[in-house]
Protein backbone atom coordinates (compact mmCIF):
# COMPACT_ATOMS: atom_id res chain seq x y z
CA UNK A 1 0.00 0.00 0.00
CA UNK A 2 3.03 2.36 1.03
CA UNK A 3 4.49 1.46 -2.25
CA UNK A 4 0.91 2.83 -4.47
CA UNK A 5 0.83 6.03 -2.23
CA UNK A 6 4.62 7.18 -2.79
CA UNK A 7 3.96 5.93 -6.80
CA UNK A 8 0.98 8.42 -7.10
CA UNK A 9 2.91 10.99 -5.05
CA UNK A 10 5.41 10.88 -7.32
CA UNK A 11 3.00 11.00 -10.63
CA UNK A 12 1.22 13.94 -8.67
CA UNK A 13 4.43 15.93 -7.73
CA UNK A 14 5.49 14.92 -11.63
CA UNK A 15 2.11 16.39 -12.47
CA UNK A 16 2.26 19.45 -11.05
CA UNK A 17 6.20 20.64 -12.10
CA UNK A 18 4.92 19.91 -15.80
CA UNK A 19 2.03 21.96 -15.40
CA UNK A 20 4.25 24.89 -13.15
CA UNK A 21 7.10 24.41 -15.96
CA UNK A 22 4.34 25.22 -19.20
CA UNK A 23 3.12 28.13 -16.84
CA UNK A 24 6.14 30.06 -16.47
CA UNK A 25 8.36 28.58 -19.42
CA UNK A 26 9.21 31.32 -21.45
CA UNK A 27 9.14 30.76 -25.25
CA UNK A 28 12.03 30.47 -27.64
CA UNK A 29 13.64 33.85 -28.54
CA UNK A 30 16.48 35.24 -29.72
CA UNK A 31 18.17 38.30 -29.26
CA UNK A 32 16.38 41.45 -31.66
CA UNK A 33 18.81 42.42 -34.38
CA UNK A 34 20.68 45.74 -33.74
CA UNK A 35 19.63 47.40 -36.88
CA UNK A 36 17.93 50.72 -37.65
CA UNK A 37 15.93 50.23 -41.02
CA UNK A 38 16.80 52.57 -43.73
CA UNK A 39 13.63 54.47 -45.23
CA UNK A 40 14.40 54.87 -49.11
CA UNK A 41 11.78 55.92 -51.73
CA UNK A 42 12.06 51.56 -52.87
CA UNK A 43 11.21 50.15 -49.69
CA UNK A 44 8.35 52.72 -48.48
CA UNK A 45 6.93 51.90 -52.09
CA UNK A 46 7.60 47.82 -51.02
CA UNK A 47 6.64 48.02 -47.89
CA UNK A 48 3.43 49.49 -48.42
CA UNK A 49 2.17 46.79 -51.37
CA UNK A 50 3.33 44.27 -48.44
CA UNK A 51 1.51 46.21 -45.73
CA UNK A 52 -1.58 46.80 -47.69
CA UNK A 53 -1.78 44.15 -50.57
CA UNK A 54 0.52 41.25 -49.90
CA UNK A 55 0.86 40.35 -46.39
CA UNK A 56 -2.40 42.46 -45.86
CA UNK A 57 -1.47 43.57 -42.27
CA UNK A 58 -4.14 46.60 -42.16
CA UNK A 59 -6.72 44.04 -42.66
CA UNK A 60 -5.95 42.55 -39.32
CA UNK A 61 -4.49 45.61 -37.70
CA UNK A 62 -7.14 48.41 -38.56
CA UNK A 63 -10.87 48.51 -37.96
CA UNK A 64 -12.71 47.49 -40.86
CA UNK A 65 -16.59 47.95 -42.17
CA UNK A 66 -18.18 44.57 -42.64
CA UNK A 67 -21.69 46.27 -43.40
CA UNK A 68 -19.85 46.34 -47.00
CA UNK A 69 -18.77 43.77 -49.24
CA UNK A 70 -15.20 42.07 -47.89
CA UNK A 71 -15.29 44.72 -45.23
CA UNK A 72 -13.11 47.70 -46.02
CA UNK A 73 -10.75 49.07 -43.56
CA UNK A 74 -12.10 52.47 -41.98
CA UNK A 75 -10.71 55.52 -43.51
CA UNK A 76 -8.10 57.29 -41.41
CA UNK A 77 -8.07 53.99 -38.93
CA UNK A 78 -4.92 51.65 -40.30
CA UNK A 79 -2.78 49.98 -37.93
CA UNK A 80 -4.26 51.49 -34.70
CA UNK A 81 -5.55 47.95 -33.61
CA UNK A 82 -8.87 46.57 -32.69
CA UNK A 83 -10.56 44.09 -30.52
CA UNK A 84 -11.37 40.71 -33.04
CA UNK A 85 -15.38 40.01 -33.27
CA UNK A 86 -15.71 37.39 -30.30
CA UNK A 87 -18.36 35.55 -32.82
CA UNK A 88 -15.06 34.49 -34.97
CA UNK A 89 -14.59 31.67 -32.04
CA UNK A 90 -11.27 32.53 -30.72
CA UNK A 91 -9.94 30.98 -27.20
CA UNK A 92 -10.50 34.22 -25.25
CA UNK A 93 -10.85 37.94 -26.14
CA UNK A 94 -7.81 38.41 -28.98
CA UNK A 95 -6.51 41.74 -30.03
CA UNK A 96 -5.08 42.61 -32.93
CA UNK A 97 -2.63 45.12 -31.14
CA UNK A 98 -2.11 49.46 -32.71
CA UNK A 99 0.96 49.06 -34.94
CA UNK A 100 1.29 52.73 -35.74
CA UNK A 101 4.15 54.73 -34.45
CA UNK A 102 1.91 55.90 -31.40
CA UNK A 103 5.00 56.15 -28.26
CA UNK A 104 2.22 55.36 -25.49
CA UNK A 105 -0.51 52.91 -26.90
CA UNK A 106 1.50 51.76 -30.12
CA UNK A 107 5.05 50.62 -31.09
CA UNK A 108 6.77 54.07 -31.50
CA UNK A 109 9.05 52.69 -28.86
CA UNK A 110 10.14 49.65 -30.16
CA UNK A 111 13.18 49.11 -31.97
CA UNK A 112 13.27 48.10 -35.65
CA UNK A 113 14.74 45.11 -34.98
CA UNK A 114 11.97 44.76 -31.96
CA UNK A 115 9.16 44.60 -35.07
CA UNK A 116 10.93 42.39 -37.77
CA UNK A 117 11.48 39.56 -34.39
CA UNK A 118 7.68 40.28 -33.96
CA UNK A 119 6.73 39.63 -37.20
CA UNK A 120 8.85 37.15 -38.17
CA UNK A 121 9.28 35.26 -35.20
CA UNK A 122 6.04 35.77 -32.90
CA UNK A 123 7.85 37.59 -30.06
CA UNK A 124 6.60 40.84 -28.54
CA UNK A 125 9.13 43.62 -27.18
CA UNK A 126 8.69 41.98 -23.58
CA UNK A 127 9.22 38.77 -24.72
CA UNK A 128 5.96 37.13 -24.51
CA UNK A 129 4.96 34.96 -27.54
CA UNK A 130 2.57 36.50 -29.81
CA UNK A 131 -1.24 34.83 -30.44
CA UNK A 132 -0.36 33.15 -33.69
CA UNK A 133 -3.39 34.41 -35.48
CA UNK A 134 -0.83 37.08 -36.46
CA UNK A 135 0.91 34.51 -39.15
CA UNK A 136 4.74 34.59 -38.30
CA UNK A 137 4.10 30.66 -39.09
CA UNK A 138 4.36 32.18 -42.79
CA UNK A 139 6.03 35.37 -41.65
CA UNK A 140 9.33 33.91 -40.87
CA UNK A 141 10.17 32.88 -44.24
CA UNK A 142 9.66 36.78 -45.56
CA UNK A 143 13.37 37.58 -47.06
CA UNK A 144 15.29 40.26 -44.83
CA UNK A 145 15.09 42.97 -47.48
CA UNK A 146 11.00 42.90 -47.65
CA UNK A 147 10.99 42.58 -43.75
CA UNK A 148 13.30 45.76 -43.85
CA UNK A 149 10.66 47.33 -46.31
CA UNK A 150 7.71 46.75 -44.37
CA UNK A 151 9.33 47.75 -40.86
CA UNK A 152 10.29 51.36 -42.84
CA UNK A 153 6.44 51.56 -44.05
CA UNK A 154 5.25 51.18 -40.92
CA UNK A 155 7.49 53.84 -39.17
CA UNK A 156 5.67 56.40 -41.87
CA UNK A 157 2.45 55.58 -40.84
CA UNK A 158 0.54 58.60 -38.69
CA UNK A 159 0.60 57.70 -35.18
CA UNK A 160 -2.82 56.68 -33.13
CA UNK A 161 -3.32 57.42 -29.70
CA UNK A 162 -5.41 53.51 -29.32
CA UNK A 163 -5.58 52.31 -25.69
CA UNK A 164 -6.14 48.76 -26.01
CA UNK A 165 -6.23 45.80 -23.68
CA UNK A 166 -3.69 42.96 -23.98
CA UNK A 167 -5.33 40.12 -25.45
CA UNK A 168 -6.65 37.30 -22.46
CA UNK A 169 -6.59 34.01 -23.92
CA UNK A 170 -7.95 31.07 -22.20
CA UNK A 171 -5.99 28.17 -20.43
CA UNK A 172 -4.39 26.04 -21.77
CA UNK A 173 -3.84 27.80 -25.38
CA UNK A 174 -2.57 30.43 -23.33
CA UNK A 175 0.61 28.06 -22.25
CA UNK A 176 0.69 26.13 -25.52
CA UNK A 177 0.96 29.55 -27.28
CA UNK A 178 4.37 29.63 -26.02
CA UNK A 179 5.72 26.63 -28.22
CA UNK A 180 4.64 28.71 -31.35
CA UNK A 181 7.94 31.02 -32.03
CA UNK A 182 10.99 29.92 -33.47
CA UNK A 183 13.78 31.92 -34.15
CA UNK A 184 14.58 32.50 -37.51
CA UNK A 185 18.25 33.88 -39.46
CA UNK A 186 18.89 35.82 -42.51
CA UNK A 187 16.41 34.99 -45.21
CA UNK A 188 17.43 35.87 -48.65
CA UNK A 189 14.97 36.91 -51.70
CA UNK A 190 13.99 34.53 -54.11
CA UNK A 191 14.76 34.73 -57.46
CA UNK A 192 11.40 36.57 -59.61
CA UNK A 193 12.75 34.89 -62.56
CA UNK A 194 12.02 31.67 -61.28
CA UNK A 195 8.42 31.65 -61.44
CA UNK A 196 7.37 27.93 -59.14
CA UNK A 197 9.51 29.75 -56.46
CA UNK A 198 8.68 33.17 -56.42
CA UNK A 199 5.26 32.06 -56.20
CA UNK A 200 5.37 30.36 -53.62
CA UNK A 201 7.16 32.87 -51.37
CA UNK A 202 4.19 35.21 -52.40
CA UNK A 203 1.71 32.42 -51.30
CA UNK A 204 3.75 31.67 -47.94
CA UNK A 205 4.20 35.56 -47.42
CA UNK A 206 0.63 36.29 -48.21
CA UNK A 207 -0.48 33.01 -45.64
CA UNK A 208 -2.76 31.85 -47.92
CA UNK A 209 -2.86 28.32 -46.32
CA UNK A 210 -3.99 30.11 -42.50
CA UNK A 211 -7.31 31.24 -44.27
CA UNK A 212 -7.54 27.99 -46.71
CA UNK A 213 -7.08 25.21 -44.97
CA UNK A 214 -8.99 23.54 -41.98
CA UNK A 215 -8.24 24.06 -38.49
CA UNK A 216 -8.89 21.89 -36.05
CA UNK A 217 -7.20 22.12 -32.51
CA UNK A 218 -5.39 25.34 -33.00
CA UNK A 219 -3.58 23.79 -36.14
CA UNK A 220 -4.10 23.62 -39.90
CA UNK A 221 -5.25 20.49 -41.14
CA UNK A 222 -1.93 20.17 -43.64
CA UNK A 223 -3.86 16.92 -45.16
CA UNK A 224 -6.67 19.12 -46.82
CA UNK A 225 -3.84 22.09 -47.30
CA UNK A 226 -5.56 25.23 -49.42
CA UNK A 227 -8.23 22.70 -49.69
CA UNK A 228 -10.90 25.50 -48.07
CA UNK A 229 -13.91 25.07 -45.98
CA UNK A 230 -12.74 26.63 -43.20
CA UNK A 231 -15.69 28.49 -41.43
CA UNK A 232 -15.81 32.39 -40.22
CA UNK A 233 -18.58 34.25 -38.54
CA UNK A 234 -18.43 37.76 -38.08
CA UNK A 235 -22.00 39.89 -36.94
CA UNK A 236 -25.10 38.28 -38.89
CA UNK A 237 -22.50 36.54 -41.55
CA UNK A 238 -20.76 32.80 -42.00
CA UNK A 239 -18.15 32.49 -44.72
CA UNK A 240 -16.98 29.05 -46.00
CA UNK A 241 -13.32 29.55 -47.21
CA UNK A 242 -12.71 28.37 -51.12
CA UNK A 243 -11.02 25.33 -52.24
CA UNK A 244 -8.00 26.81 -53.82
CA UNK A 245 -6.10 23.49 -54.69
CA UNK A 246 -6.00 22.31 -58.40
CA UNK A 247 -8.61 19.80 -58.38
CA UNK A 248 -10.53 20.29 -61.47
CA UNK A 249 -14.45 19.85 -59.28
CA UNK A 250 -13.57 21.63 -56.43
CA UNK A 251 -11.18 23.53 -56.61
CA UNK A 252 -9.48 25.54 -59.12
CA UNK A 253 -8.36 23.15 -61.85
CA UNK A 254 -10.79 24.29 -64.15
CA UNK A 255 -9.48 27.78 -63.88
CA UNK A 256 -7.07 29.62 -66.69
CA UNK A 257 -4.65 32.29 -65.97
CA UNK A 258 -6.35 34.80 -67.60
CA UNK A 259 -9.59 33.70 -65.04
CA UNK A 260 -7.33 33.79 -61.18
CA UNK A 261 -5.92 37.05 -62.37
CA UNK A 262 -9.42 38.26 -63.87
CA UNK A 263 -11.36 37.46 -59.67
CA UNK A 264 -8.43 39.87 -58.01
CA UNK A 265 -8.79 42.92 -60.72
CA UNK A 266 -12.18 42.25 -61.09
CA UNK A 267 -12.42 43.73 -57.00
CA UNK A 268 -10.23 47.42 -57.78
CA UNK A 269 -13.51 49.37 -59.18
CA UNK A 270 -14.40 49.01 -54.73
CA UNK A 271 -11.21 50.92 -53.52
CA UNK A 272 -12.05 54.56 -52.22
CA UNK A 273 -15.39 53.31 -50.73
CA UNK A 274 -17.57 52.33 -53.19
CA UNK A 275 -17.92 48.66 -51.93
CA UNK A 276 -21.35 47.25 -52.07
CA UNK A 277 -23.60 46.03 -49.02
CA UNK A 278 -22.57 42.39 -47.54
CA UNK A 279 -24.83 39.94 -47.51
CA UNK A 280 -25.26 36.32 -46.85
CA UNK A 281 -24.94 36.02 -50.37
CA UNK A 282 -21.50 37.75 -50.67
CA UNK A 283 -20.04 38.25 -47.52
CA UNK A 284 -15.89 37.60 -47.19
CA UNK A 285 -13.72 38.24 -45.06
CA UNK A 286 -11.32 37.53 -47.72
CA UNK A 287 -9.46 41.55 -48.57
CA UNK A 288 -10.73 41.73 -51.88
CA UNK A 289 -10.06 45.06 -51.91
CA UNK A 290 -6.68 45.55 -50.94
CA UNK A 291 -5.46 42.36 -52.85
CA UNK A 292 -7.22 43.59 -55.95
CA UNK A 293 -3.65 45.49 -56.26
CA UNK A 294 -1.89 42.35 -56.61
CA UNK A 295 0.89 43.15 -59.29
CA UNK A 296 -0.28 40.89 -62.51
CA UNK A 297 3.45 39.33 -62.36
CA UNK A 298 2.59 38.13 -58.43
CA UNK A 299 -0.53 36.74 -59.38
CA UNK A 300 0.78 34.72 -62.68
CA UNK A 301 3.09 33.75 -60.21
CA UNK A 302 0.50 32.48 -57.29
CA UNK A 303 -1.56 30.92 -60.20
CA UNK A 304 1.85 28.68 -60.81
CA UNK A 305 2.34 27.80 -57.53
CA UNK A 306 -1.11 26.98 -57.27
CA UNK A 307 -0.77 24.56 -59.85
CA UNK A 308 1.48 22.42 -58.10
CA UNK A 309 0.23 21.54 -54.41
CA UNK A 310 -2.11 18.41 -54.18
CA UNK A 311 -5.28 18.44 -55.53
CA UNK A 312 -8.23 17.56 -52.82
CA UNK A 313 -11.34 16.79 -53.45
CA UNK A 314 -13.58 18.98 -50.98
CA UNK A 315 -17.07 20.36 -52.05
CA UNK A 316 -16.93 23.79 -50.38
CA UNK A 317 -20.21 25.62 -50.22
CA UNK A 318 -18.40 29.24 -49.67
CA UNK A 319 -21.64 31.31 -48.68
CA UNK A 320 -24.57 28.71 -47.13
CA UNK A 321 -28.02 29.48 -46.04
CA UNK A 322 -27.35 31.11 -42.61
CA UNK A 323 -29.35 32.58 -39.85
CA UNK A 324 -27.46 33.39 -36.25
CA UNK A 325 -28.58 32.09 -33.06
CA UNK A 326 -29.58 35.05 -30.99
Amino acid sequence: MKTVLAALGLAALAAVGAVLYLLFRKPAAAAAPGIKVEITPARLERGKYLFEVLGHCDSCHSPRDFTKFAGPVISGLQGQGHVMPPELGLPGTVVAPNITPDVETGIGSWTDGEKIRAIREGISKDGRALFPMMPYQFYRSMSDEDAHALVAFMNTLPAKKNPLPRSKLNFPVNVLIKGAPQPVGSAPHPDRNNRLEYGKYLVTVGACAECHTQEGGGKLNKDLLFAGGREFRIGPYLVNSANITPDPETGLGSWSEERFIAKFNGFRSFDGGSAPAASQANFTIMPWIGMSRLHEDDLRAMYAYLRTVPAKQNAVTVHPEYAPSN
